[in-house]
């Protein structure tokens, strides 16, 4: 697996990650401990070295299944964390205060089982603490040895300016693929002035992508496909051109729509570095073997071309959860 440098910051990760949050939270039932461990140290074997997690995600179930699936490798990897919810449930209010970021460090270490987090995202902007407080926080953290780099997700560029100054953003996660191209329009121009990587989280739309869901998909109930509007029947329909164009250069490759989709992202920029999750090893394996796909300029030409003939449609989140992006 190739790595990459997330911008100046000198952190180097796999050039595809893990995004472990749907191994128990958000997309139906959580898969049983074992298969979460299973899976997790498969990835390590097939050369990932970037784990995702987050306090909410369970909330705290995914930072102790992560901690104890990498305990054998764990000064091979980086993990990445979050903090930003008030008692770590992402259902209640955003909360970034400096003494809940203290105290989220110190229970992520101890469910992680390590004595360092290497990447410590605010998981969304908090509107009522200020950016300033919340890197000189973070920058705290740092100089103890506790956390080794700061991160931001979902933020604008003015936000990752405000806390850039303070204490040097390594890394922005944020929604990003084929199917949402809004970071382009001023995030990306942010982080490559400043020397920030860049982590996109659902690089093939929640599944969307892969050409595994259409009209005839049904979620879980638990799954939280259910209320994104961009999951309706109706825009699901509406937006399987993007899913066919993807398979015809899919097929022109002898690839899977996933691949292309991924290769896709690590074309854009040296210091990208998406982090697809799954709970299934075939769709593992598929991920990885990503990396090894190489599109021409041809290739991203006829992807351009046809993609400025699709409009997609439907809101990536529902009213109430949009408020908290893109701030």
């Amino acid at each position: 697996m190739q790595k990459r440098k997330l911008g100046n910051s000198g952190l180097e990760v796999s050039a595809i990650g893990l995004g472990c949050m749907g191994l128990s939270f958000g997309y139906g039932p959580a898969v049983e401990k074992s298969a979460g461990i299973k899976l997790i140290r498969s990835a390590f074997e097939q050369g990932v070295t970037f784990f995702d997690t987050a306090e909410c995600y369970g909330p705290f179930t995914n930072e102790e299944l992560v901690g104890e699936a990498v305990q054998p490798f764990r000064d091979q990897i980086v993990i990445a964390t979050k903090f930003g919810f008030q008692d770590g449930d992402s259902k209640k209010p955003l909360d970034s205060r400096p003494e809940r970021i203290r105290a989220v460090a110190e229970a992520s270490l101890k469910r992680l089982k390590t004595d360092r987090i290497d990447l410590f995202y605010q998981h969304r902007v908090d509107p009522d603490v200020p950016l300033e407080d919340v890197a000189g926080a973070v920058k705290d953290l740092i100089q103890q040895g506790k956390v080794k780099h700061f991160g931001m997700s979902e933020a604008g560029a003015a936000s990752i300016r405000r806390a850039h100054a303070v204490q040097p953003v390594a890394a922005l996660q944020s929604e990003y693929s084929l199917w949402w191209r809004e970071p382009e329009q001023t995030v990306l121009p942010t982080l490559e002035e400043l020397g920030i990587g860049f982590v996109p989280f659902s690089p093939l739309g929640k599944g969307f992508l892969t050409g595994a869901i259409d009209t005839n998909t049904t979620f879980d109930k638990t799954d939280f496909r259910n209320i994104v509007p961009r999951f309706s029947e109706e825009n699901r329909k509406a937006n399987a051109g993007l899913v066919e164009v993807l398979g015809r250069i899919a097929d022109a490759r002898g690839t899977t729509r996933a691949q292309i989709a991924l290769a896709w992202l690590l074309a854009q920029k040296p210091w990208i570095a998406p982090i697809p999750g799954t709970t299934k090893l075939h769709r593992l394996q598929e991920n990885v073997g990503a990396a090894a796909v190489e599109l021409s300029a041809g290739d991203l030409a006829a992807i351009e071309t046809a993609l400025e003939r699709i409009k997609i449609v439907g809101d990536r989140y529902p009213a109430h959860l949009q408020q908290r992006v893109d701030r």
